[in-house]
């Protein structure tokens, strides 16, 4: 291949590419696979490493992020950026149709409806199609040059697309960055474990990442964005608001399907009302509603008051946001040692629900809102999201607060607290710890691991506080006579404990994997682990290298199994275990012809004849790979009773079979409610 067919072939490329990601991203309707997308992409960057000259700032192997920056350079707006006219109640919503309506001396005002999205705002402007620059809102008037980072956020094109529009010469457009909130919970989730920095919610975290000045940890985040503007500076723009929307549409610019063009205010109430009650179930967080007259030549007429304009306003929702008052806080141990501050606080009903405990997370997060026993604290709770504070209420603080600080001694058994480097969490140095004991105990008997029946918390508690039970293996240990003589425990009791402990024995090898309590090693992984390795002797034996060459296993995963096999104590406590007969039939990859050989199944909502689990299993046991949330690579949703929302739309945007009950059991060859084949 010359360099001149090089050259064609990489702008094809580009253009495929480019289409690729309209599709995907802007119309949720893929037409290739996730497979045959890469393949393109690969087939780019080799062109593009071998002749380096061909490379474009629209390439879309140019996402990844560049160089970090020493700091934020700031750009100005063409035209400011202004923020909208809160509303809080019908009666001004009311108002401010009535007042459209005098002043533009028309019956009805047609508006453009809008979720108010709980992201960051930010300005795109592109000069002949490309995108040359990007800026936070900042104060109105000038923000900060985010170029970098946007250019990583795969719904931002790089270049437009003429799509039945013609590109403008210069086209500026304003829209809202976010991150969905099941990819903000699984974002969180992941940081947590790394011992990394976490996020009170997905705004703040939207935020973090948008102003990272190393723009390759932002292309690592699940940024996403909605446009909802033409910039009046741009060189075209239509003459409605609806009309915009369409024409970004076109453009490949993303915006929201929830957007609608309504006739009057009445119809905006109603609009309101409906979005209010689908605020849970929508994928991303709002707050209210966005209003805006759709002729922008009314715009210009009815203009600007102060810093609002006055054709436009946010009409708010109900605040789901409480003040109370931190009465103390305390330090709690949990299964990794990681030493947690939980606020107790004056109970306080939010959403319905009434909270009384917080989790601060970490002293970092303290140090950072400077969190003190006695202040008056604003609690949010989105959802079901668990509550957590948002911000403390200065004026309100009492005189003689201190600082808090976790103890530097465990609360639970004394031993020393340290805060590894790089880590966000502080953990208990000492393994026997009782509180480390008692939630490694929980974590073995829990429905994933060795789904031991009757092992509840209360019951933990007392076989750890009166010396009957040290770790795991000493449940086995354990006679029927000695745990009747427990609080709230009776013979029969007893025995059917002793029973279940007893059944624990044969559990799979990937259960015992992941009962074992491995840092970062969750279910999906060990059953990975199970299949490829056979047997924990296998397991225990490989090295860092070998580790890393085990799909979905990386650098810190791998580290994490080395170090626990390393350990004198996990190795006595796994010989003592096979001196009581837990020793797992070895298990290797499911033969081939499995019926869900190679695919992925997500499981939501409450099964009726079997349990999520059980049904879990099923999947495995046909060779298929049990997930927890929907992806592009999903083959099945199986849906049950009160199934998750989330996971449904998510089905749907990637085009997943959803399966009912009956569907899964019949597609697996088994009759509802009847034994396996």
């Amino acid at each position: 291949m010359t360099e001149a067919e090089a050259g064609e072939r990489a702008e094809s490329l580009r253009r495929k590419i480019e289409r690729h990601n309209y599709r995907y991203h802007v119309l949720d309707d893929p037409e290739i696979s996730d497979a045959a997308f890469d393949a393109l992409m690969v087939e780019l960057r080799q062109i593009e490493e071998a002749w380096p000259d061909l490379i474009t700032s629209d390439s879309p192997t140019q996402r990844v992020g560049g160089q970090p920056r020493d700091g934020f350079a700031t750009l100005r707006h063409e035209t400011p950026m202004r923020s909208l006219l809160s509303l809080y109640d019908e009666q001004t919503m009311a108002r401010f149709g009535e007042t459209c309506r005098k002043e533009l001396g028309a019956d009805t005002v047609p508006l453009v409806a809008e979720p108010k999205y709980d992201g960051v705002s930010v300005e795109i402007v592109y000069d002949g199609g490309r995108l040359v620059s990007a800026a936070t809102r900042g104060d109105g008037r000038t923000g900060e040059d985010v170029t970098a980072n946007v250019r990583t956020i795969a719904q931002v094109p790089l270049r437009l697309r003429s799509g039945g529009t013609a590109i403008p010469d210069h086209l500026v457009v304003r829209g809202e960055v976010y991150i969905e909130k099941a990819e903000f919970a699984e974002f969180n989730r992941r940081q947590e474990e790394a011992g990394g920095k976490t996020f009170a919610n997905p705004r703040n975290a939207a935020a973090g990442s948008l102003r990272q000045l190393d723009p390759r940890i932002t292309a690592q985040r699940p940024l996403r964005i909605f446009f909802w503007e033409i910039a009046p500076s741009s060189t075209w723009r239509p003459e409605t608001q609806w009309e915009c929307l369409q024409a970004m549409k076109s453009l490949g610019l993303k915006t929201c399907p929830e957007s609608q063009l309504l006739t009057s205010e009445n119809d905006a109430l109603s609009w309101h009302h409906d979005l209010q009650a689908r605020r849970d179930a929508l994928p991303y967080e709002i707050d209210g509603c966005v209003f805006k007259v759709n002729n922008l030549a009314d715009h210009e007429q009815l203009g600007v008051r102060a810093a609002n304009p006055r054709w436009a306003v946010a009409y708010k929702f109900a605040a789901r946001q409480e003040t109370t008052r931190i009465v103390e806080i305390n330090a709690q141990v949990g299964r990794t040692g990681a030493v947690t501050p939980v606020a107790v606080l004056e109970p306080v009903q939010i959403g319905g629900v009434t909270v009384t405990h917080v989790s601060l997370h970490n002293q970092d997060e303290i140090d950072r809102k400077d969190i003190r026993v006695g202040d008056t604290v604003l609690v949010e709770r989105a959802g079901d999201v668990i509550p957590h504070v948002v911000q403390i209420i200065t004026e309100k603080r009492p005189k003689g607060t201190r600082r808090y600080r976790l103890p530097a001694k465990c609360p639970v058994c004394g031993g020393e607290v340290v805060k590894p480097e790089g880590e966000a969490v502080s953990r208990c140095t000492n393994n026997s710890c009782p509180a480390q004991v008692k939630e490694s105990i929980k974590h073995w008997g829990g429905k994933q691991a060795l789904d031991i029946d009757g092992l509840g918390d209360k019951l933990v508690d007392q076989l750890v506080d009166t010396g009957l039970v040290r770790d795991v293996a000493g449940l086995y240990d354990l006679a029927a006579e000695l745990v009747a003589g427990l609080e709230r425990m009776a013979e029969k009791s007893a025995a059917n404990l002793i029973e279940a402990v007893a059944g624990s024995k044969e559990a799979s090898l990937a259960r015992l994997i992941y009962g074992l309590g491995i840092r970062h090693v969750g279910r999906a992984t060990a059953d990975t682990l199970a299949a490829e390795f056979g047997s924990l002797d296998a397991l225990g034996a490989a090295d860092t290298e070998r580790l890393l060459a085990v799909p979905d296993v990386g650098p810190e995963v791998a580290a994490s199994i080395v170090q626990w096999f390393a350990s004198d104590e996990n190795r006595a406590l796994l010989a003592r275990l096979r001196a009581h007969g837990i020793d797992p039939i070895t298990e290797t990859a499911p033969a081939a012809g499995g019926r869900l050989e190679g695919k992925t199944v997500v499981i939501t909502g409450e099964l009726e004849s079997i349990t999520r689990d059980e049904a879990e299993e099923l999947v495995r046991s046909e060779g298929g790979k049990a997930a927890s949330s929907v992806s592009s690579k999903t083959a099945y949703l199986v849906v049950g009773a009160n199934p998750g929302p989330t996971k449904t739309r998510a089905a749907e945007k990637h085009g997943t079979a959803i399966l009912d009950e009956k569907a899964f059991l019949s597609l697996i060859g088994r009759a509802k409610g009847a034994e396996a084949e």
